[in-house]
Parts: structure tokens; C-alpha cells; sequence
């Protein structure tokens, strides 16, 4: 299995006015792939904050692998 590191994230409007990206969570998983490593990460953040659909905390995930090249 391979690690990653999957961030919710979240467009947001700063104090001038411009638009920014705001990090609502960050989860460190191991997983197959990038695919599982979302879902897994979805159910993870679902369940830390008792709600149903994780887009309503953050409109997009990045996924990234965290394994060092060997």
C-alpha cells in the first residue's frame, strides 16, 4: 500500500477582496491508489464531523502521494 496525503479544500474570498484557498483538513492515508485514498479520506472527514457529504466543508480534495522515491 502506498501513502497520501489528501486535503480538503476550500475557495475563499480574504479580507481584500481576492480570492483564495483556505485548507479545511488535511488527512495522511495509506491506500491503493489516489481513487482509494479519496473515498477513504471522504468517510474519514464525514464521520469527524458528523455530516453526510464532505462538500459541504470544502470544494475540492487534493490528493498527493507522501511515499519517498526509492
Amino acid at each position: 500500500m502506498a501513502h497520501f496525503v489528501v486535503r480538503f479544500l476550500k475557495d475563499v474570498v480574504g479580507d481584500q477582496g481576492q480570492p483564495c484557498e483556505a485548507c479545511q483538513h488535511t488527512i495522511d492515508i495509506d491506500a491503493r491508489d489516489e481513487t482509494e485514498a479519496a473515498l477513504l479520506a471522504q468517510q474519514t472527514f464525514c464521520e469527524g464531523r458528523a455530516i453526510r457529504d464532505w462538500s459541504l466543508h470544502a470544494d475540492r480534495i487534493a490528493v498527493e502521494p507522501a511515499d519517498f522515491p526509492s
